[in-house]
């Protein structure tokens, strides 16, 4: 288990967080989905923006502390976002389960939070060429005050190392502005599922999943599935079990009459 000192090193903390990055499609995302399928998904909802502002104002990286020696707790939180302390405590468990928080030392951190800060990456590397052009500069007027014998001397050397400068920053622009390419979802063999039922020690028919998600092109909603271990935990949760068939509330229906998966996925 890291160390809270180890979460945090390396973070870029600023003065001012103003704003948080949210993209338009967050309720695409299929754990946004898995949780709106949940009892009380509107509010675990807004608890998990809720979260999201706490961080940013408090910019200490994504680790909820008060202070260097209390860190936040689930009775603090409900307090803070007037919300039930039970709406609160599901919507944590939900979000370590999905990993979107980790329990650290006993203290709540957002293990990705640098792609909710508002410090965007190419701002970062304008930044960074900036102060490169400026110290570059600085050597140069440092150079200036040679004398003609030494300007003789660094000409040739000064150019080169404006060449190299100059590819080195097309080179740091040019690696942000790439887009990340999305990996594409690879339907899981029968053997993974299996394996994977077997560490989670559930009761999850590993071929009744195959055949369900075979059958409708592996789509959750109307997206393309992302995660299928998530769909695993879900149907974990709500004890679709081999043997039996379940609707939308997790009872077990009639033997004959249709199944309320197609309203759940």
């Amino acid at each position: 288990m890291l160390l809270l000192e180890e979460i945090q090193k390396g973070q870029i903390l600023m003065a001012d967080v103003k704003w948080i990055k949210i993209v338009t499609d967050v309720f695409d995302d299929e754990k946004m989905l898995l949780i709106d399928g949940l009892p009380e998904h509107d509010g675990i909802i807004v608890i998990w923006f809720k979260l999201l502002c706490m961080a940013g104002k408090q910019n200490n990286g994504g680790v909820f502390m008060l202070n260097d020696k209390i860190a936040y707790t689930d009775e603090m939180l409900a307090t803070i976002f007037r919300r039930p302390i039970a709406t609160v405590r599901l919507a944590l468990k939900t979000f370590e389960q999905f990993g979107m928080i980790e329990i650290v030392n006993n203290t709540i951190t957002i293990p990705n939070w640098e792609k909710h800060q508002s410090l965007d990456k190419l701002e970062q590397a304008r930044e960074k060429t900036r102060l490169r052009v400026k110290a570059h500069r600085e050597k140069q007027k440092a150079l200036t005050e040679c004398n003609t014998n030494c300007n003789a001397t660094v000409t040739d050397g000064n150019d080169t190392d404006k060449i190299r400068e100059d590819k080195d920053i097309d080179k740091d622009i040019d690696s942000v502005e790439e887009a990340p390419k999305r990996k594409r979802f690879t339907p899981p063999t029968l053997e993974e599922v299996q394996t994977y039922c077997l560490e989670r020690k559930n009761k999850v028919d590993p071929q009744r999943f195959i055949d369900y998600y075979t059958s409708n092109g592996w789509v959750v909603g109307k997206n393309k599935m992302k995660d299928w271990k998530a769909a695993i935990r879900t149907w974990e949760r709500n004890g679709y079990s081999s043997g039996k068939s379940y609707g939308a509330n997790g009872i077990a229906v009639e033997s004959g009459k249709p199944s309320d998966l197609d309203d759940i996925f």
